[in-house]
């Protein structure tokens, strides 16, 4: 697929990759999990720059000794800043820090940090769509399985209407002074922030869904990893 992005378009990436992922493992970062050689991160980096990025940004931990030792693809390109507390704030430190070397007309995605297996045709997609239609854009899936509302307990209280439910992925595009605009003004507000589309939503600002893959999994339980090793190889076996 050919990119639709043009010279004075460019493109960075952001990776929140500060978080304790507790839900993972009380001791042991998911990122830095190895898969084939290289850590969680490296294929995650690997994968985001199969775009001709301009740059990417880590968002790392201040306690964090590892990322800047490890060997990503196009090293040349890489940016390191602090995280924050809560991955909104680690986006909005990685905006702040782009905001010296980039333009707030260029495009900026953010992409989970243990989310490896995101194919190169998604992520032309959503470039493509959201240059096209001139609006931020994210990845997501259609939901396929009944859902149940659980209000007390267990015990179920009602079933989900899924017909017109997505369910959202990483990367998500948006301009980065839209994107930082977003952000700031959500905090201020106190709203609700689970991801970039939910900022942008909360200004008013258009977002459009790109259908993605259902091989494009975060890795969030230990059990999630077994998973991206069988993903990954399948992928590299194509």
């Amino acid at each position: 697929m050919k990119m639709m992005l043009q010279p004075h378009h460019k493109l960075w990436a952001i990776i929140p990759a500060a978080g304790s992922g507790s839900r993972f493992s009380k001791t042991e970062l998911k990122q830095y999990q190895i898969i084939q050689g290289q850590t969680v991160l490296e294929h995650t980096v690997a994968r985001l720059n199969q775009l001709p990025l301009t740059g990417y940004v880590l968002a790392i931990n201040e306690k964090d000794d590892v990322a800047q030792t490890l060997a990503f693809s196009n090293i040349e390109k890489a940016y390191f800043c602090l995280g924050g507390q809560e991955r909104v704030h680690s986006v909005l430190n990685a905006l702040e820090y782009l905001s010296c070397i980039a333009s707030d007309d260029d495009w900026v995605f953010v992409h989970d940090a243990a989310r490896p297996c995101v194919s190169l045709d998604c992520l032309e997609n959503l470039v493509n769509t959201a240059i096209e239609q001139n609006q931020a854009a994210i990845l997501a899936i259609p939901v396929r399985d009944t859902l149940k509302r659980v209000a007390v307990g267990t015990e179920i209280q009602a079933t989900v209407d899924r017909s017109t439910l997505w369910q959202a992925q990483t990367p998500q595009i948006a301009q980065l002074g839209t994107l930082k605009k977003a952000i700031q003004q959500a905090l201020v507000d106190g709203a609700t922030i689970t991801d970039e589309a939910s900022a942008l939503e909360h200004i008013g600002e258009k977002v459009s869904v790109v259908a993605g893959r259902s091989d494009n999994i975060k890795i969030t339980y230990a059990e999630d990893l077994d998973l991206a090793k069988l993903i990954l190889s399948a992928q590299t076996a194509q």
